[in-house]
């Protein structure tokens, strides 16, 4: 059931886009930087695209900065938890260390019989 949901939206999304595609075909000129300012630079680069190609690369271009700042934003709580990744790793290991020791027979059947409960 998820998966045809899931299907459905995904069609439902591309139709959108391609709604929104064919309907800003029209070329614009995506320049570097303002004319004042690129007189001043000498840096004049500028480019003939389709709006939606303009359009998609600033969507694409703003989920990918949100992803990286995400995840440098948690950098410290990845730490955090390798720490206690291997705090729990170190415990466990001296836990079967401790068990293991333990574990030599005791000499008396009465004390073996307390020693499994």
């Amino acid at each position: 059931m998820i998966r045809y949901i899931r299907l459905a939206f995904v069609g439902l999304l591309g139709l959108c886009l391609l709604t929104l595609a064919l309907a800003n075909r029209a070329p614009i000129e995506v320049r570097l930087l303002p004319d004042d300012l690129a007189a001043l630079t000498g840096l004049t680069w500028s480019m003939n695209l389709p709006l939606f190609l303009v359009i998609f690369a600033s969507i694409i271009a703003g989920v990918l900065i949100g992803f990286v700042w995400e995840w440098f934003r948690e950098h410290g709580h990845r730490a955090t938890a390798a720490q206690k990744a291997r705090e729990v790793a170190r415990l466990e290991r001296e836990l079967a260390v401790l068990r293991d020791s333990r574990s030599v027979p005791p000499q008396d059947d009465v004390l073996a019989l307390l020693d499994r409960r």
